[in-house]
């Protein structure tokens, strides 16, 4: 995650000491960060596990292509105890409760306590439209630290996205049923061509209806979103939108609004805020990049501190990589299948920066980005160390000259960017 507020504005957040090492509640810049990195050996994972397929919604971008419908052989309830056990021993920070739609699960307040109960912050990621005001307060009760409601543009352009008429109301009946409820909650939002032309729109529907934290997704291609090329951002609108969400953060804390506004799948946006603030002479820059290198961009990303369970127990680089499956924690802890890097692709994740491609290695950023995301490589050149080709960086920007593009001619490092992103 990429905080606008705390990068660019010299806010701070609750996420602070997991993403940049540095203390909450205290300004950002000027201060070192407090916290030493941890190596890919030590780092626990923040697990996203899909707890159920099932689905009330039908999104057009479901990275499970989840349907309406009973799916078999998901995780019982024992096995899911047995889960949280070992997840809890292995020592994980949190346990992010997903779908398909989490609450149509039967006993997911029984795991959602457990969990609590045994240390591991759960935290849900729903579309929201299940939760009226009693769910809210059982979301509460049962100890949840942290409640992510999906949106994906206002009202028309959100029901289309979701498949269903209606949705969005809904949705934001739960989100309101949520802060009556006195549980922390945001928004999530995937950007798309669909939505980013209306992000003034959403930035005066954050602060009207008094949103505190809205996390903005650059689309990951997966499911049913795997061949979105077309409904992708190109690199100039990916730019545009950036410049938009800064401009709009920047306002907020002039302001003195407390808003939380985070990017998400897309370590450029990193290196990005530190060439805008360059180019604006803010004496801040500096201290961003540090924090950004404490960070390290997709190096402590997918197959370090984050991985993924599905409905069936198998353990995923991330989940938006369900088709690759490291083992299953019905077979073997999750611990050992996470640790365990005689698997190549986990291996390859322990140590990104050894193995990217492309452009990517030979980028002046590499150290705050690491590559970006290694599945959207994967799905659009079929090698899982290619380029990210959502980059929207200039060859100029990142230090790429006439000799190094020779270079990755010569050794077959050329990658080319879709059309689609490009623009044309």
């Amino acid at each position: 995650m990429i905080d606008l507020g705390k990068l660019y504005c010299g806010g701070t957040s609750t996420g602070d000491g997991l993403r940049y090492g540095t203390k909450s509640g205290h300004d950002c810049h000027g201060n070192s960060p407090h916290a030493v990195q941890k190596s890919a050996s030590e780092r626990r994972p923040i697990v996203v596990w899909n707890t159920t397929r099932t689905c009330n919604l039908k999104c057009v971008h479901c990275y499970t292509d989840s349907e309406n419908k009973k799916y078999e052989n998901e995780l019982n309830t024992k096995e899911a105890l047995k889960l949280i056990d070992e997840l809890a021993d292995f020592g994980i920070p949190s346990l992010l409760f997903s779908g398909g739609e989490p609450l149509v699960r039967e006993d997911l307040f029984t795991l959602l306590e457990y969990a609590s109960k045994k240390r591991v912050r759960p935290v849900i990621s729903t579309n929201g439209t299940l939760i009226d005001r009693a769910t809210a307060l059982r979301i509460k009760d049962s100890g949840v630290v942290y409640v992510g409601i999906s949106l994906d543009g206002m009202e028309d352009t959100n029901d289309h996205f979701r498949g269903v008429k209606g949705a969005f109301t809904r949705t934001m009946a739960g989100f309101d049923n949520c802060r009556a409820a006195g549980q922390r909650v945001g928004l999530r939002l995937t950007l798309t061509k669909h939505n980013y032309k209306d992000l003034h729109r959403i930035f005066d529907f954050i602060e009207k209806e008094e949103i505190s934290r809205a996390c903005f997704y650059h689309l990951v291609y997966s499911g049913r979103g795997e061949n979105m090329f077309k409904d992708d951002l190109s690199h100039e609108e990916s730019r545009t939108a950036m410049d938009i969400m800064l401009e709009r953060t920047s306002d907020y804390f002039r302001r003195g609004l407390d808003k939380n506004i985070l990017t998400v799948d897309n370590h450029a946006d990193g290196a990005y805020i530190y060439l805008k603030m360059k180019e604006k002479g803010m004496e801040e820059a500096e201290e961003t990049y540090s924090l950004l290198k404490w960070n390290g961009g997709a190096a402590n990303s997918i197959g370090v501190g984050i991985g993924n369970i599905d409905f069936h127990g198998n353990v995923h680089p991330d989940q938006f990589w369900q088709d690759y499956s490291f083992g299953n924690v019905r077979d073997r802890n999750f611990g050992e299948i996470w640790m365990d890097e005689g698997d190549e692709l986990m291996h390859g994740l322990k140590h990104k920066s050894e193995f990217i491609k492309g452009r990517c290695s030979l980028c002046k950023f590499r150290e705050i980005c690491n590559g970006s995301m290694r599945v959207r490589g994967f799905r659009t050149y079929g090698d899982p160390w290619a380029p990210d080709p959502q980059c929207y960086l200039t060859d100029e920007e990142i230090g790429l000259d006439d000799e190094k593009i020779e270079y990755l001619e010569k050794t077959g490092q050329s990658f080319e960017i879709p059309g689609e992103l490009k623009g044309r």
